[in-house]
């Protein structure tokens, strides 16, 4: 890695924990899907820890935001919910690496709403993750906003996936019930609440743009599309009105860490927005100042990993 690497590092927020311990609760379905549908390599055995982390300083990445997903409701098809202390022993073992995302379920109900609680208040997570399509239900949805109204009196963001859903179990086929205009009832029903919406909104992303553009409380997350393939909406907005709007993330193992970088490179985007997209949005939406984890040095520069 290059020194102006080492002074800059980029931060991921959004991240699968892929260790053998935490396969063990995923579903089968992961091999067909990475394989088949987003060409990617599973790792199928695992991929620890250690690994990671030497691939992140590979490509100059600081921190990793490591999601205990709730993908759908527990027990049918397809579905899993990976448990927070998996992810919470992580960031035990990694304290200054890793941070952790802890998943919604709306059907849990109040005991959902105590354990997204517990889950900031006693075991460190910094912020909530929902994956709307697992439930078949759209993220303006009634079921959702008792997790919505503890998250702004946590004070933590909840990222959301938005845009079109995948085939991911083919015995539990998920709606595409993510479209990025239903932020738009949350944020003027919750303006207190930090929205972010991953996936970039695809095929809705100026769907996506226009709710970043009009609620200050909006943002976007640019997970699980490669940069090279962004459609040129979304490069002409990181690169300009929506700089402080849009946040870094890889949702690895779908992206890798260096290939990912080294497409984001190759955008050519202003230096400024490359310190806010990489690592200074990320800062102060999710407030990591108040971890000892501050914005990047002014003027420098995210150097490619070399």
């Amino acid at each position: 890695m290059t020194e102006t690497a080492k002074t800059f590092q980029a931060i991921d927020a959004a991240v699968n924990i892929w260790t053998p311990q935490a396969l063990q609760h995923r579903p089968d379905w992961t091999d067909e899907f990475f394989i088949g549908k987003v060409k990617g390599k599973h790792d199928a055995a695992g991929i620890s820890l250690e690994t990671m982390l030497e691939q992140m300083d590979e490509a100059g990445i600081a921190y990793a935001f490591l999601i205990a997903a709730k993908s759908g409701r527990a027990g049918l098809p397809g579905c899993y919910h990976m448990p927070p202390q998996v992810v919470a022993d992580a960031v035990a073992q990694y304290p200054d690496r890793f941070l952790g995302l802890v998943g919604i379920d709306p059907y849990q109900g109040m005991e959902g709403v105590r354990a997204l609680e517990h889950a900031v208040r006693e075991l460190g997570f910094i912020g909530a993750h929902l994956y709307p399509h697992w439930f078949d239900l759209p993220p303006h949805d009634a079921k959702y906003y008792p997790f919505y109204t503890k998250c702004i009196e946590l004070d933590i963001p909840v990222q959301m996936q938005v845009g079109q859903s995948l085939i991911y179990a083919k015995n539990h086929r998920s709606r595409s019930v993510g479209r990025p205009i239903y932020l738009d009832d949350i944020a003027c029903d919750l303006p207190e609440l930090k929205l972010i919406g991953s996936h970039l909104g695809v095929p809705w992303h100026d769907e996506m743009i226009a709710m970043a553009w009009k609620h200050e409380n909006v943002f976007i997350c640019t997970d699980a599309h490669s940069p090279r393939y962004w459609p040129q909406s979304v490069r002409q907005y990181v690169n300009s009105y929506g700089q402080d709007k849009v946040i870094f993330a890889t949702d690895f193992p779908v992206l890798r860490f260096t290939r990912t970088i080294e497409e984001i490179h190759a955008l050519d985007l202003k230096p400024e927005v490359m310190r806010k997209f990489l690592r200074d949005n990320v800062v102060t939406i999710y407030n990591l100042a108040t971890r000892g984890i501050k914005p990047s040095a002014q003027g420098a520069t995210h150097a490619r990993a070399a």
